[in-house]
């Protein structure tokens, strides 16, 4: 039977985003309670499995990233909630085969915290950013080596990143153990050295043209890093302003009564920067 205790929302005393830590235990109590109902009587939670989920989880995680960058905390909250969601189920179907519960999942990301923060739990020194993520991945290869022979530090990214991300994420990890730049003019010349060797190959009509510019991206990244930006989400920002202009010149196209597929480059340029005006961008 069904918990009917779940279906009122408690009446809490705390202002919205400023809850108690026992209004917060009962809120995540009451979501397993759900997350059992549904296991046991719904339909469709009970078909689920951990590969029915899956792309469902990652939809989930773009829309939070799309709620984040719009700045709209209120659909943030609820994607997080979402997200939440995921995870429980996961637990629960963890569960179910014997291999993990909800318990088991918070102490083991709660006894990692512990491990790799030895500078708030420990006598380690780490006083800024870059020791405290030197000292993670350092921490990381020590974990492994305890239970996996080792082959590459570069283990760890998983193989179905996106290829920016990707990027990001091994460059993060050989700067844990060192192999890094020094500065960020070194990686600037970089870039350019790199947009002279596509520029050749581009100009020899050279079939190694996409492997150069892959080497363009993966030193811009690289860059970015250096300057504390993140690649993927600077890219978003672009394609959203673009987006944005471009909508908006249709629209002035459209309402001065032309046809944007007959006019002329030169017009369209006058109508984008008119766009990019009117958009303040």
């Amino acid at each position: 039977m069904p918990n009917p205790k779940v279906i009122d929302r408690p009446a809490m005393s705390t202002p919205k985003g400023g809850h108690t830590r026992e209004e917060k235990l009962a809120a995540f109590g009451r979501l397993l309670d759900i997350m059992d109902d549904l296991r046991e009587g719904c339909p469709w939670d009970m078909k689920q499995t951990f590969e029915s989920l899956r792309h469902l989880t990652i939809e989930e995680t773009y829309e939070l990233g799309e709620a984040i960058l719009e700045g709209n905390l209120e659909e943030v909250g609820k994607e997080v909630g979402d997200l939440m969601l995921h995870m429980v189920f996961y637990s629960r179907l963890g569960a179910e085969k014997g291999a993990f519960d909800a318990a088991d999942v918070l102490h083991g990301i709660c006894d990692k915290l512990v491990s790799r923060h030895p500078h708030i739990y420990g006598d380690v020194q780490a006083a800024t950013e870059e020791e405290v993520k030197a000292n993670w991945e350092k921490i990381k290869l020590k974990e492994k080596e305890g239970t996996q022979v080792r082959k590459s530090v570069l283990e760890g990214v998983p193989t179905g990143l996106p290829s920016l991300v990707k990027a990001q994420r091994i460059q993060e990890k050989v700067r844990g153990v060192g192999f890094d730049w020094d500065h960020a003019g070194q990686v600037w010349d970089k870039v350019h050295e790199e947009l002279e060797e596509l520029q050749v190959e581009v100009s020899a009509g050279s079939d190694r043209v996409a492997d150069e510019f892959g080497d363009v991206l993966f030193a811009l990244i690289n860059y970015a890093r250096f300057l504390d930006v993140n690649p993927d989400e600077a890219l978003e920002r672009t394609n959203r302003r673009f987006k944005a202009r471009f909508e908006e010149m249709e629209a002035r196209i459209e309402a001065a009564g032309l046809d944007l597929s007959d006019m002329p480059l030169e017009e369209m340029d006058r109508h984008w920067e008119a766009a990019k005006l009117a958009l303040g961008q």
